[in-house]
């Protein structure tokens, strides 16, 4: 991941963002690597079941349609705190 590709997606996210802190959640990015850009929910949007269905698709959408060298957009699954 280079700086200016993680910048880039940081830009679209920051359009995203306000919508998911208004449910006390967020997206960060893990990593991106060969086009593909690994995405994870956090906060209440880690186990919201709306994130599956229509969230998956905005930000696949607003990134890959705003950023042409984005070939894939993958969501993890949220970590487990066991704490």
């Amino acid at each position: 991941m280079t700086g200016k590709e993680y910048d880039e997606v940081e830009r679209v996210l920051e359009r995203i963002r306000p919508a998911l802190r208004d449910h006390q959640g967020g997206l960060k990015v893990v990593k991106i690597k060969d086009g593909v850009v690994y995405l994870q929910f956090v906060g209440g949007c880690s186990d919201c079941p709306v994130v599956d269905i229509s969230l998956k698709n905005v930000v696949d959408i607003a990134i890959k349609g705003n950023l042409g060298w984005v070939k894939r957009v993958e969501i993890l699954p949220a970590k487990i705190d066991l704490a």
